[in-house]
């Protein structure tokens, strides 16, 4: 909606105007009024009204002096001015300023409608071509831009159409050199090299055309304006065909990536990059280390090793490409160690992990080894409660075994055996989980069965052989000690 003022020094000009026209059905918001030139120019500054009504003579200071005012600031304003039968002069005065109508007083309702009709239809079709000047630089811009995305994409199939795009000036180009950059930067163009911008995405990418040879001072300018912007951009090479451009493209691409990885500030070239190997593919002792702790569940013992290979990486500062490719090497062989117990690796992960497309999408050092870090701390977790499960199915499956064979003469070895163990290691694991060792448990375990078998009048004999006991005495022995009577008195008690 428009805004409007009206400024007079006659009360029932400001009262009939604000009450016989219905503003608001011409799109127009009444903001204010005033009475004098000073009061007139306060209104202004405050509310900024696209159209102003004003007669010349006022207090203070007359209309034509506020009208210079307003119009020095703000040219697009549509004054209009009233005038007097003999205010010619000051007539003339006004429409060199600017003014686009002026009304003879005494003013009418039907002379300020039309005023209104034709100051409407004016900023309409300033507007109009306002926007269509906007919208074809626009177009220009955006053609430019998709034009030049291409060109960077296919390269020489995309030249011809590029070339139809930028227009004059195209064949003066000696040079391209396109930059990464972590934010969209606006650059003034130069007098020897132009910059394009580019938005790809969240990619954000400019393209510099040199159009003389001296582009290690364009280098220099683009640096000094991306350190000031506060950015981090990555350069490729300077290629004098555009055909190279793809390769460029590429190279820029890669030299943000190492400039984010390590946290260097400002512009760094693709030349400056280090891809000198840290390993060959064979596996160094510090990651045989590595896995070898998490084969065993030990977490701790995993990590720690894990840590000493992180800053090993960090201290060589090499590109992310690198420590990328170590980085899964670990990773797949730790993903290889689960598979090797049976289990799903869902059970980790979800179906559709996919460590070298994620870990591509990581920009700093830092974030880099967080995700490695993390993703490994979650399968040294996994291995690690896998491994105490399986030794609780193993005392589970133990008692299972012992509650089945109690009645003949079961050993430690026959159930270590049974569950796949060493009969030490099983020994201390089952007094570990159970509380008591193996023997007292299976002596606790045919003694309570005993009782049942006495309670039922079985014979003590009869009694002692269907517990495991082949000897009457050791049976006895063995029935007090646990019960606090042999078991002939205890059957009679019963």
């Amino acid at each position: 909606m428009l805004k409007a003022a009206i400024f007079d020094d006659e009360y029932i000009v400001l009262q009939g105007l604000q009450t016989m026209i219905e503003w608001e059905s011409y799109g127009i918001e009444l903001i204010g009024t005033a009475t004098d030139g000073h009061s007139a120019f306060q209104l202004f500054e405050e509310f900024r009204p696209d159209i102003i009504f004003t007669d010349i003579r006022m207090p203070k200071y007359n209309g034509l002096s506020l009208i210079e005012k307003i119009l020095a600031i703000a040219p697009e304003t549509n004054c209009i001015v009233f005038s007097g039968f003999n205010e010619y002069e000051y007539v003339k005065q006004a429409i060199k300023l600017g003014v686009v109508d002026y009304l003879e007083k005494p003013i009418t309702i039907p002379m300020i409608k039309d005023a209104i009709e034709k100051i409407i239809d004016r900023v309409h079709k300033i507007r109009t071509l306002s926007e269509l000047k906007l919208l074809c630089e626009e177009n220009r811009s955006e053609l430019l831009e998709k034009a030049t995305l291409d060109l960077l994409n296919w390269g020489a199939g995309a030249v011809k159409k590029w070339r139809k795009c930028f227009g004059d000036g195209v064949f003066n180009i000696k040079g391209i050199t396109v930059l990464s950059i972590t934010e969209r930067v606006e650059y003034l163009k130069k007098t020897s090299f132009e910059i394009i911008p580019i938005q790809n995405g969240s990619e954000h990418l400019a393209v510099a055309l040199h159009f003389d040879h001296d582009v290690n001072e364009h280098l220099i300018q683009m640096m000094d304006d991306i350190k000031n912007s506060g950015v981090i951009a990555g350069a490729g090479r300077t290629f004098r065909s555009l055909d190279h451009a793809p390769q460029s493209f590429l190279e820029a691409k890669k030299a943000l990536r190492y400039a984010q990885f390590l946290g260097h500030q400002g512009l760094i070239t693709v030349e400056e990059i280090s891809e000198t190997p840290l390993h060959t593919d064979k596996l160094t002792d510090q990651e045989k280390a590595i896995i070898s702790c998490l084969r065993a569940g030990d977490k701790d013992g995993s990590l720690t090793q894990l840590d000493t290979l992180l800053n090993h990486f960090q201290i060589n500062q090499q590109c992310p490409e690198i420590i990328e490719r170590e980085m899964l090497k670990v990773l797949y062989l730790a993903l290889e160690a689960v598979k090797g117990t049976g289990k799903n690796i869902t059970e980790i992960y979800h179906s559709d992990f996919l460590p070298h497309i994620e870990i591509r999408e990581l920009n700093g050092c830092k974030e880099m080894f967080q995700w490695f870090r993390l993703k490994f701390e979650m399968i040294t977790e996994w291995m690690q409660n896998t491994k105490q499960e399986n030794i609780h199915e193993a005392v589970e499956k133990a008692c299972t075994y012992i509650k089945e064979n109690f009645h003949r003469d079961l050993c430690l070895q026959e159930v270590a055996e049974f569950v796949g163990m060493n009969a030490t290691y099983f020994s201390l694991l089952f007094k570990e989980e159970i509380g008591q060792s193996y023997i007292k448990y299976l002596t606790h375990f045919r003694m309570e069965h005993a009782k049942e078998l006495l309670q039922k009048g079985n014979k003590v004999t009869d009694v002692s052989k269907k517990v495991g006991y082949h000897s009457y005495r050791h049976f006895s022995e063995l029935f007090k000690k646990h019960s606090g009577v042999n078991p002939g008195l205890y059957r009679n008690s019963i």
